[in-house]
């Protein structure tokens, strides 16, 4: 069975690394600008834009986790992302997502969370 993942990166690289303010997937701007966010590409339209990649993603995170197996990793329960795909997250990603994406989640009937862990339930 084979799975969608986000790939690795390179320790010369992390420097660079920038989590998406949806989900928190981190990747290198290349990676989003290539393949876009392989958890909401639907609704953050980062493929091929960097301009909508440095809206939509951040440089300011906390903490990295890696989810091998997202649908039975407790951890990645404990930080909602037990529905993506495996790759590597930010525990704590400071920053809101832009207004047009807000409301497209809001059309769609999904309530936005901020990703820094103030409103934990």
């Amino acid at each position: 069975m084979s799975q969608a993942q986000a790939s690795i990166p390179s320790q010369p690289r992390a420097k660079q690394l920038r989590a998406c303010l949806l989900c928190s997937i981190i990747q290198t701007p290349a990676d989003f600008r290539k393949y876009g966010c392989p958890n909401c590409e639907e609704i953050m339209q980062m493929k091929g834009y960097p301009d909508r990649i440095s809206v939509c993603t951040t440089t300011y995170f906390e903490g990295i986790i890696a989810v091998i197996d997202p649908e039975h990793s407790w951890v990645a329960r404990w930080q909602r992302t037990s529905k993506y795909v495996r790759g590597m997250y930010a525990t704590r990603v400071k920053g809101r997502v832009p207004d047009d994406v807000e409301a497209e989640l809001e059309s769609r009937g999904i309530k936005y969370r901020q990703r820094d862990q103030t409103d934990m339930d």
